[in-house]
């Protein structure tokens, strides 16, 4: 039996990561990436950093109480930074880190084709309901 390295073991992990297994944390990760909250906080800091209220602002709709959850989890995955300066009041920035920058790009992608093709969606959603109200079907 060959004996592998750290190193070797941790890329066989990575190779066999399935995010179709609920058990694969691969699934939760796209289940966090997937929150339209986190879509919409890596998506603001994708132009540079912002302070909390300047987040709470832009985003249209969020609680404090959800934002501090989506910037905190976002944090611990290692997708933004939170810079502390002490001042009266203190001063709290948000960016994104070298890993966030990544997603951003794919989060803005998808927030901007949203608002490209929404007509779309809106025209096949009332194909849809007037499909499935008429008797035939």
């Amino acid at each position: 039996m060959a004996m592998m390295t750290a190193a070797q073991k941790r890329e066989q992990a990575r190779v066999e990561y399935d995010a179709f297994c609920r058990t694969c944390p691969t699934n939760e990760l796209l289940g966090r990436l997937s929150d339209k909250w986190v879509g919409l906080v890596v998506a603001a800091l994708s132009d540079g950093p912002r302070r909390y209220g300047e987040l709470n602002r832009k985003i249209a709709g969020v609680s404090p109480k959800m934002l501090t959850q989506t910037l905190r989890a976002l944090e611990r995955d290692g997708l933004l930074s939170r810079t502390v300066t002490p001042s009266v009041p203190v001063r709290v920035d948000y960016e994104l880190t070298p890993l966030g920058v990544g997603l951003a790009g794919l989060l803005t992608a998808v927030k901007t084709w949203a608002e490209t093709h929404f007509d779309e969606v809106r025209a096949a959603r009332e194909h849809y309901d007037t499909m499935a109200d008429s008797p035939a079907s």
